[in-house]
């Protein structure tokens, strides 16, 4: 029994005129009249009584009549299903990211709902390479990152501009100022990711000691935000940075957030995407990230 024939029967106990039927499917009455045949010598029961002017549903017609529209009715949710499952697919975006976004990724998410409400964001957390890789592939629509650097074959969209605070022991002397001079930290040892987890970090927070004439006295590495601020507020005395809107999101005790002067190192942060036509769901991503960072430069100034 095939689906196909069911739907020739039920046309034809429907219409109950083997034509007509024909016409509802858009084929010839033959093939029509064949693969009801041959349901019937699948069955083993005559499904409709003809004659040269009537046809007409036999006993074994009118018990099968109602399967046969629900095996009809089950094979069109089957398909509804899948597609809406497509659709679904379709208005989903993959969104890389990264930690220490703070406000900015809730911005993003909210201003990204307003402009698209039917689409859904699907953020996915890796390593900055391996966030790059799979928007090269397809895996990801877009990712956010950090830092200048040289990405064949995507696109860097600019946002927006972080500050960098430095974290400091609440009882250290500096932190009763309201800004720190990155010179007053070079006797206190520097907790910061390796060069190979965060090169635009290392590179940006080394460029600023440089700047303001000493090399860190590099101690131990960054780890966890929670356990090196556990560190620096409870342990031997250092100092460590964060961008401002995550730092912004961690009131810790024996800790103390400040701003940074001369210089004042900031990271740019962008959106990399495909160079491929957007589809309308990365065009409202794409403006939504946008719209943060127009936000947070009206903030700053």
């Amino acid at each position: 029994m095939e689906i196909r024939q069911l739907e020739y029967f039920l046309t034809v106990a429907e219409e109950l005129h083997f034509g007509r039927a024909a016409e509802r499917l858009h084929i010839v009455q033959s093939a029509v009249s064949q693969q009801v045949r041959r349901l019937e010598r699948d069955l083993g029961v005559p499904l409709f009584e003809r004659t040269t002017r009537t046809v007409s549903l036999t006993e074994g017609g009118r018990r099968l009549l109602p399967h046969a529209r629900e095996v009809l009715a089950a094979r069109t949710r089957a398909r509804e299903a899948v597609e809406e499952l497509r659709a679904e697919r379709a208005a989903t975006l993959r969104l890389g990211t990264s930690a220490g976004l703070g406000a900015r990724l809730e911005d993003i998410l909210t201003e990204f709902a307003r402009l698209a409400p039917r689409a859904q964001l699907e953020l996915v957390t890796a390593a900055t390479e391996e966030r790059l890789k799979r928007v090269r592939s397809g895996e990801l629509d877009a990712t956010l990152l950090r830092g200048d650097r040289e990405v064949p074959g995507l696109e860097l969209l600019p946002l927006w501009e972080d500050a960098l605070m430095v974290a400091l022991p609440a009882r250290h002397d500096l932190a009763v100022r309201g800004t720190i001079a990155v010179a007053d930290l070079a006797d206190l040892p520097l907790r910061l990711s390796g060069r190979e987890r965060n090169p635009a970090l290392y590179d940006l927070v080394m460029r600023s000691c440089e700047e303001a004439g000493f090399t860190p006295v590099i101690g131990p590495e960054f780890t966890t935000a929670q356990d090196t601020l556990a560190s620096v507020g409870y342990g031997k005395p250092s100092w460590t940075v964060f961008y401002a809107p995550h730092a912004d999101q961690l009131p810790v005790p024996g800790v103390v957030f400040r701003p940074l002067r001369d210089p004042a190192p900031v990271m740019r942060a962008y959106l990399a995407v495909r160079p491929d036509p957007p589809r309308a769901e990365l065009r409202a991503l794409i403006e939504a990230c946008h719209a943060t960072g127009a936000a947070s430069l009206a903030h700053r100034s």
